[in-house]
């Protein structure tokens, strides 16, 4: 490929960029509209099941097109696949937009999780393909900062469009994004393609998406009102593990693998990829529960509560340098395992939150976990992708990426699981005088019981749905906290002599850190 002058590769980033804060804005926007689509009236009364599926199909998607998206780019031309990834997203979000129901918004969502796999990989491939490599790291560092914006803009600006209009606006976002995106990169930025191609792996795509599928349908309808006894829950879970076995064995006999099991023999990586998932799984899982808490139990505006998600997401713009730089005087294990173990109190710090709780209480707790969460994934990326050699960085650096969303997956699936039992759990008794027919529907959600409640004229209930979900809300909270301090554990026990492999790791991959904290979901508490 022909040298890029300068003034060029400035206008390729700016680009890249542009894609790239599409995948922040719509990792967090649907979780402000959350409350109003379990409206019956104004929204699309979907269901807590639904509304997990809305939220988690999206990474399911991401995570397992991810490796398909770069083989693409390679036979194809990343560029080429970067505008149809774009071209997709686009019109994804607009049937996200005019869904008129809520299987319709899964699916435009599944959908919206493989166009964004198809710009995640070959924009990073295009960058790396037109920046010197002296270079490159600062390139890669923009590219990731774009998260900060996506995060911090996309609930702030869902909240003002939710309160002003229509539910499906959040995904309007996406569209003048899209234009300016597909515009630029069809007049600016080339189309690399590898010499050597990569297969695509049918086998492996299948085997991984339905796997997944099956495991998070099993989670998700685990939490319904007929709760784990069901043949449909148990046999699901069970196929989708062994459909996953599946796919990692015959990842396992391929010679060029796109998802490389074979790198889990390595210790640091396997555990530094375990304590991601972790805390993925439980910023998405709490990013589920917290909506709820905000707009239901305080019935705050959707406006409000994304105003509340701003301290998080200052705090990983802010942690993510302060990790690195931190690693490289004390070590990943000490400073990476502490920001775990930190942001696992501030889940238990979640069981303080009642419904009058103090906002600035609120604030602070989701300051310090968005610190927690920076200064954690940045030297723990870093330390994965170095603990192996330089030819599988571009594997680790793959795999990695996938763990991260499959954490995301199972953190709605069983965080919102867990929410949704304990809630039905907790409300019963409050329903004991209702009659049966109505008494199941109101059990479902705190939503479901607040319109029962106003259809009986019985404001007693909605104080009993107030309690029963703040009380859900410290159990899905307290499960969350076990498992980030679990990831903080085997993090710090792998990585507890890792000082000095890991300091020059943390200053190439900073910027590639930082942009990764955020893609799981709203970074609050």
């Amino acid at each position: 490929m022909q040298p890029v002058d300068h003034p060029r590769q400035r206008r390729i980033l700016s680009i890249l960029i542009v894609s790239a804060i599409l995948i922040w804005i719509d990792s967090t926007v649907l979780g402000i509209a959350l409350e109003r689509l379990a409206d019956p009236v104004a929204g699309l009364g979907a269901t807590p099941g639904q509304l997990q599926w809305a939220l988690g199909i999206y990474s399911l998607f991401f995570a397992t097109a991810l490796f398909a998206a770069g083989a693409l780019g390679d036979r194809y031309g990343h560029r080429t696949v970067l505008m149809l990834g774009m071209t997709v997203f686009g019109a994804s979000s607009a049937w996200a937009a005019w869904s008129d129901g809520p299987v319709s918004l899964i699916l435009a969502r599944a959908l919206m999780g493989v166009g964004g796999a198809m710009i995640m990989p070959t924009s990073m491939a295009i960058i790396g393909s037109t920046f010197s490599p002296e270079r490159r790291a600062g390139a890669i560092a923009a590219w990731s900062a774009s998260a900060g914006v996506g995060v911090a803009t996309g609930p702030v600006l869902g909240g003002l469009l939710i309160d002003h209009f229509w539910w499906g606006s959040v995904f309007l976002i996406n569209l003048p994004l899209v234009a300016a995106g597909l515009i630029g990169t069809a007049l600016v930025v080339p189309n690399p393609r590898s010499p050597e191609r990569r297969r695509l792996d049918p086998l492996g795509l299948g085997l991984s998406t339905f796997g997944l599928l099956g495991v998070a349908y099993g989670l998700i309808e685990g939490g319904q009102q007929a709760g784990w006894g069901r043949w449909q829950v148990w046999g699901s879970i069970a196929a989708g593990v062994l459909l996953i076995a599946a796919f990692l064995y015959s990842e396992w006999k391929e010679r060029e693998p796109s998802f490389d099991p074979r790198l889990f023999r390595n210790r640091r990586f396997a555990a530094g990829n375990f304590a991601l998932a972790a805390l993925f799984l439980t910023v998405t899982g709490q990013s589920f529960y917290i909506t709820f808490y905000l707009q239901g139990a305080r019935d705050l505006s959707a406006l409000d509560a994304g105003l509340l998600s701003l301290p998080g997401a200052a705090g990983v713009v802010i942690g993510a340098p302060l990790g690195a730089r931190l690693a490289r005087r004390f070590g990943v294990a000490a400073v990476a395992g502490t920001a775990l173990a930190a942001f696992a109190l501030c889940h238990a710090l979640n069981l303080t939150f009642a419904v009058d709780s103090s906002l600035i209480w609120f604030c602070l707790v989701g300051g310090i976990a968005g610190i927690a969460i920076g200064t954690a994934v940045a030297p723990t990326t870093a330390a994965v992708l170095s603990a192996l050699p330089m030819d599988r960085m571009g594997a680790g650096s793959a795999v990695n990426n996938a763990i991260r969303q499959v954490g995301s997956v199972l953190g709605v699936a069983l965080l919102g699981t867990v929410l949704a039992n304990a809630y039905q759990h907790k409300i019963t008794p409050a329903l004991d005088d209702l009659p049966a027919g109505v008494r199941e529907a109101a059990s479902g959600s705190a939503e479901a019981t607040r319109r029962t409640a106003a259809a009986l004229g019985r404001p007693d209930l909605v104080q009993s749905a107030n309690d029963a979900f703040i009380q859900s809300m410290h159990i899905a909270a307290g499960v969350a906290a076990v498992c980030a301090l679990l990831g903080a554990v085997v993090l710090a026990g792998a990585f507890r002599t890792s000082r000095a492999e890991t300091e020059a790791a943390a200053d190439q991959f900073q910027g590639l850190g930082a942009g990764g904290g955020t893609t799981g979901g709203r970074s609050s508490q």
